[in-house]
């Protein structure tokens, strides 16, 4: 008969929740700040997606509009995990869609301005820019990839 108890929680358990927990505080807390920063003002925010010119209008204005506050719930819903994998999806899926803009801007040489923190964004180089969203995106693909290895079912397509 084997014993169906829990292991007993070590230290060594500990760390890797530790590290979650972490790493959930700084992609939600990004996301939360950069959207917070967007919604404050919005027309600053609008030119930014213009400046990529990949959306005509009204689809940059409706990006304008609607990425802040995605990324508001879907960042509060990493570091609360309230539809966690949901929330995680969006933010992972973000980066790299941020990211694949960003190349896309620099390898035709526009002039852009991220739009990440407005005024108060400290990045102001392509190679910034990606380096940020890439160190963004590690733990990011790392809660995924601990979302999978618990056996968590993904959202599905509807």
């Amino acid at each position: 008969m084997t014993d169906a108890s829990p292991p007993p929680y070590t230290a060594a358990a500990r760390w890797p929740r530790a590290l979650e927990l972490i790493a959930r505080l700084l992609l939600g807390g990004y996301f939360l700040a950069a959207g917070a920063v967007k919604l404050l003002d919005p027309s600053s925010f609008l030119l930014s997606v213009r400046s990529f010119q990949l959306l005509p209008d009204p689809w940059a204005a409706y990006t304008a509009l609607g990425l802040p506050w995605l990324e508001i719930l879907a960042g509060l819903g990493v570091i609360f995990r309230r539809l966690y994998s949901g929330s995680l999806l969006i933010l992972t899926g973000s980066l790299l869609v941020f990211l694949t803009a960003l190349i896309y801007s620099w390898k035709r040489g526009l002039d852009i301005d991220c739009g990440c923190f407005g005024e108060a964004d400290f990045a102001d180089s392509y190679p910034e820019y990606i380096a940020r969203d890439v160190v963004l995106l590690l733990p990011a693909l790392w809660l995924v990839y601990r979302l999978v290895k618990r056996g968590t079912p993904l959202p599905q397509r509807v």
